[in-house]
């Protein structure tokens, strides 16, 4: 009787910790999709083609930003197990060995970017008159996308230690800038030249660098204030070992997903510019439909960590899925009321009927395609939190192939659907991905992944600066 009223007071208390983590979270996930939305929202007014190249270009950036995320992903996993565990210089370890090699991947990425931006779009057989605009969008965020992979690792550490506050605090004064910055430099006021895409792309850039120093800031000042060298004489070969354990399986199942769409993309670049805007236009909007389940699943899996770091496996099964039940409602709900009134939203943003009546259906499938997105999305992070970082990049390579791009071909290339039979092999693959995770969640094998070793003991705390 004592014991359960012990573990009701523990899960009672987590659900606070959890809340108290989501909302922050939850504000920086709408934020960050806004910085995407805002972009699209105004070049807008300014084409369907300059929307249509952008988006092909955020492929392409996406795809960059998932080779960056290898290193801050499997941090931030690290980073969260040992805090659990109390393993503060370890810690210290990981964020120091993440933060060195993510500035020299990035600074080789974005070199590759600017140089070779003409080669990568005539590969990926863009349409001419898109050309021009993704050429000048992908140089510039490109070739300053190692921003990115130095602010990913900042976040990651942050969070991983419960200070969600500050990577809120900076995106939304990234977000604010943006809108500025694209208010001037796409529209020419207070004496700008009228950029267009090119404004866009150097508002963009701009903001990401004064984010990551506003990130840099808060990561030395409020977390690690410094990294000693004696913790990396002699260097930490366990430490990078693990990164690289977590960090490839974590960096592989997202890489895959993001190379499958641009894979898709391609197909839906032979259907036309039109396709191309819809795609973009919707996947923009329906973004905001996962943004509670995202929000929930980082928060929880920030509390998973901890808890697999501490050994309560009970606990951390429990909390899991309570935030997955509450993650399926709120975003089912989301997605019917997205349905709903999505001839109005689409109809907000461009004239043309054609996109305006495609998106009103690809609308109505996202309704069922996100019992599966959901599934994956809590899934996928949690096992990964929990360690357990390989079963799903063997199953996100298996479907997202072979459904995903193969019924995405014959659906909407072959049997002339369009861009809806792309929609429906979508569907199709989150919801058969999604049934294989959520049994090797509800299963527990993960309890066995844990990078922490029974045997460790706790550690004399890295200096680290409370809040």
């Amino acid at each position: 009787m004592v014991r359960a009223k012990k573990r009701f007071l523990d899960m009672m208390n987590l659900k606070k910790q959890l809340r108290r983590l989501v909302i922050p979270i939850f504000v920086e996930l709408a934020l960050v999709m806004m910085l995407g939305a805002t972009d699209t929202i105004m070049l807008s007014r300014h084409s369907d083609n300059a929307v249509a190249a952008v988006g092909f270009d955020n492929q392409i950036i996406s795809l960059v930003f998932l080779v960056y995320q290898f290193m801050s992903m499997g941090a931030g996993i690290l980073c969260s197990q040992y805090f659990g565990a109390g393993l503060r210089k370890r810690l210290v370890q990981v964020v120091g060995i993440a933060l060195m090699l993510n500035f020299v991947m990035g600074a080789a990425v974005s070199s590759l970017l600017y140089f070779y931006a003409p080669s990568i779009l005539t590969a990926m057989d863009l349409n001419e008159d898109l050309m021009a605009d993704a050429l000048i969008y992908l140089q510039i965020t490109g070739s300053l996308s190692f921003v990115q992979a130095l602010a990913f690792t900042f976040s990651a550490s942050l969070r991983s230690v419960d200070k969600v506050m500050y990577p809120m605090i900076v995106t939304a004064l990234v977000n604010v800038l943006n809108i500025f910055g694209n208010y001037v430099l796409i529209f020419g006021r207070f004496g700008c030249p009228a950029l267009g895409v090119e404004g866009a792309a150097i508002s963009t850039a701009i903001c990401r660098t004064v984010g990551l120093l506003a990130l840099t800031y808060f990561h030395f000042n409020k977390h690690i204030p410094r990294f000693p060298l004696e913790y990396f004489r002699p260097f930490p070969w366990r430490e990078l070992k693990n990164l690289v354990h977590i960090g490839i399986p974590a960096m592989s199942e997202e890489l895959s997903y993001c190379m499958s769409q641009i894979v898709i993309t391609l197909f839906i670049n032979q259907l036309g510019t039109e396709a191309l805007a819809t795609r973009t236009y919707c996947w923009n909007i329906l973004m905001f439909a996962i943004l509670f389940c995202c929000s929930v699943t980082q928060g929880g899996d920030i509390l998973v960590g901890h808890l697999v770091g501490a050994g309560k496996h009970r606990v951390a099964y429990a909390l899991g899925n309570y935030f997955y039940k509450w993650s399926m409602r709120i975003t089912l709900s989301l997605a019917v009321v997205l349905a709903s009134c999505s001839t109005l939203i689409l109809g907000a943003l461009t004239d043309n009927q054609e996109i305006v009546r495609a998106g009103m259906w690809i609308f109505i499938i996202d309704c069922f395609l996100e019992f599966g997105r959901v599934t994956n999305i809590f899934a996928c992070g949690t096992l990964r939190a929990a360690g357990d970082a390989v079963f799903p990049v063997i199953v996100g390579v298996i479907v997202q192939w072979s459904v995903a791009v193969g019924m995405a071909y014959v659906l909407g290339i072959h049997l002339g659907f369009g861009i809806i039979g792309i929609w429906l092999a979508f569907c199709m693959d989150e919801n058969l991905r999604g049934v294989i995770l959520i049994r090797r969640w509800h299963r527990r094998k993960w309890q066995t992944k844990s990078f922490v070793g029974r045997g460790e003991t706790l550690e004399e705390p890295a200096p680290v600066v409370a809040v």
